[in-house]
């Protein structure tokens, strides 16, 4: 225990599903939480983004660990609001040494055009603009974490999932370039970055009916037991998915000063996913 001890985290897309994830094992190991997240709907997105109850709630689980947590309600796609953010939430904390730009979505199928660039704007814009908040906060030993995907790692990753499949591909694949070359900017300041890529994950992302659709379109109205077996073609290992608590593990590992030395990295947490061969050369 106490492996981020008296560790300040900010961890964007914290109301619920990886966010709230990170949000409870991090406070777990002693961190101080900064929780933000947009608490309301994106137009383009097809399933049901967080609420304001479910910031309440990660803020209630946080706090029976006994630490610190401050909930802010800001769009990551606004810069002006996220350093406003930020500068309130050092302001109260004193600090900031860990950064998990992790806010994402992902509506896949039909849909219009520009959902094409609502993605790109949250998954890959939301994350520099996060890291842009944070970064004249940060001083040696911080520790900045991107959320990717296995997408990012795939020939094709989601394209052919509609605008924002292509747009969650494109992000997810310039991110991991992203967190490389940041992280050769930082490593003589000693700020590490380092970027997860989780493959499927059980969470309210991923169980959305048109999700199910996509992944066994042989049936009209597929039950979450029908696409799961679909689910498990993707992971070598006998597993739909991995669970939150999988990515936060990794995230954990990468925010303590286990991994004083380690940066530049792309970790997958994919059950054997990117095994398969068609990993991108």
């Amino acid at each position: 225990m106490g492996r981020v001890a008296g560790k300040v985290a900010l961890i964007t897309g914290a109301a619920r599903g990886q966010g709230r994830s990170h949000a409870l094992r991090l406070a777990e190991e002693g961190a101080d939480i900064i929780a933000i997240d947009i608490c309301s709907q994106i137009d383009g997105v097809n399933y049901g983004l967080a609420t304001p109850e479910d910031l309440a709630e990660t803020v209630e689980l946080v706090e029976k660990f006994g630490q610190r947590i401050l909930p802010i309600q800001a769009d990551v796609r606004d810069l002006s609001a996220m350093k406003a953010a930020v500068d309130q939430a050092v302001n109260e904390f004193g600090k900031l040494d860990i950064v998990s730009a992790n806010a994402g979505i992902s509506p896949l199928g039909p849909l219009p055009l520009h959902v094409f660039l609502d993605v790109v704007n949250v998954n890959l814009s939301g994350v520099i603009n996060t890291v842009t908040a944070a970064i004249d906060h940060l001083s040696a030993g911080a520790s900045i974490v991107v959320t990717s995907s296995v997408a990012a790692m795939m020939k094709g990753g989601t394209e052919g999932q509609g605008p924002g499949g292509s747009g969650y591909t494109f992000a997810k694949r310039t991110l991991v370039d992203f967190v490389k070359d940041l992280a050769r900017t930082l490593a003589p300041h000693s700020i590490r970055v380092n970027t997860i890529l989780p493959t499927n994950v059980n969470t309210p992302m991923l169980h959305t009916e048109t999700m199910y659709r996509l992944f066994r379109p042989d049936l009209e109205n597929p039950t979450r037991e029908e696409a799961e077996v679909a689910f498990a073609t993707l992971a070598l290992m006998p597993i739909p998915y991995v669970e939150p608590s999988d990515i936060s593990e990794a995230l954990l590992y990468f925010a303590s000063d286990a991994s004083r030395y380690v940066t530049g990295q792309v970790l997958a947490v994919d059950g054997g996913q990117l095994l398969h061969d068609i990993v991108l050369g």
